[in-house]
């Protein structure tokens, strides 16, 4: 009992460490992670100002994009600042309930995230196969609610993570968390006693949200293309298919850095350390970045707008 206590104690805080094995490139590695975030910041509150000012863009798919905006802002938020400074000042000392709660929102808000992939791809669906009914099956209210959905979902699957941490595993071997942000099993791997309920619920939930919303996703996408092919003519089939190209596009940039981080956490036993750092920050770097890119350039609205606005600017000066 007395080795038990001597090795295992009640920490006030923790240490994250930033990129484990790459130190002495911390303040190099702060230029692309802070112009990344500063892309990330300004292309979604950009998404978030043109869609608020252009009336034409008040329809569902468009409100859908202003969550995933809100979303990405909260991930990207929840980590970058703390690791810039990290990177900066050396300031990896964070409270135990500020990691939990790091925790939560990161994990909590990419479930909400896929939440809203789906919620898109049944727009998509309503749009393209009974477009008659889509502003009656997906008024206001009912995307407000669906966007609601999806959180409430969110924190009641990710909820329980932060609190059987606090409430079962109090004592924990070491302070220093080897990741850049507090991650459910880098944290877990810390605690001593019995982790393996937190460690199978995690995994449940992660495989649960993942391979649930991309099977509803692809089913919905199959529907589609049936009825895409069901179409008289080539143009009318591409014409139809490019309303979805922004949709797909923002679900492999979601999905496909998830996945593979998971893959990598999983089985990659041999990929060094920084490797599985870097990546999972570019999951939740990547996709705040790209999806505003990926939907203003795609999006004929938006890129009109927004090309508009420049104008007047230019003009202004």
């Amino acid at each position: 009992i007395l080795t038990f206590h001597n090795v295992c104690s009640v920490p006030s805080s923790f240490q994250l460490t930033g990129i484990p094995g790459l130190e002495s490139l911390h303040i190099w590695l702060s230029i692309p992670f802070g112009s990344m975030y500063l892309v990330a910041v300004v292309g979604n509150m950009t998404i978030l100002a043109v869609v608020r000012v252009e009336r034409s863009l008040h329809q569902p798919m468009y409100f859908f994009l202003c969550m995933l905006a809100v979303i990405d802002l909260v991930l990207s938020t929840s980590t970058m600042p703390k690791l810039l400074g990290i990177f900066w000042f050396g300031a990896g000392d964070i409270g135990l309930d500020a990691c939990l709660s790091q925790m939560f929102l990161i994990h909590c808000f990419a479930t909400v995230e896929s939440g809203i992939f789906l919620a898109m791809a049944f727009d998509r669906y309503i749009a393209i196969c009974n477009p008659l009914h889509h502003t009656m099956v997906l008024s206001n209210a009912v995307v407000g609610r669906i966007g609601l959905a999806a959180l409430l979902r969110g924190v009641l699957y990710i909820g329980p993570l932060p609190l059987m941490i606090r409430l079962r595993l109090p004592l924990y071997k070491t302070r220093i968390i080897s990741h850049s942000y507090c991650e459910h099993m880098a944290v877990v791997t810390l605690t001593c006693g019995d982790s393996r309920v937190n460690s199978v619920y995690g995994l449940s939930i992660g495989f649960l949200v993942l391979i649930l919303d991309s099977l509803a996703i692809a089913a919905s996408y199959v529907m589609i293309f049936r009825a895409v092919m069901g179409l008289a003519t080539p143009e009318a089939r591409l014409k139809t298919l490019g309303t979805c190209g922004s949709h797909i596009c923002a679900i492999l940039i979601f999905y496909v850095p998830i996945a593979v981080s998971s893959l990598i956490h999983r089985f990659g036993h041999h990929v060094p350390l920084p490797v599985h750092t870097l990546l999972a920050n570019f999951y939740l770097l990547i996709p705040p970045i790209l999806n505003p890119i990926v939907y203003a350039v795609r999006t004929k609205q938006i890129r009109e707008r927004l090309l508009q606005i420049l104008k007047i600017e230019t003009k202004l000066r």
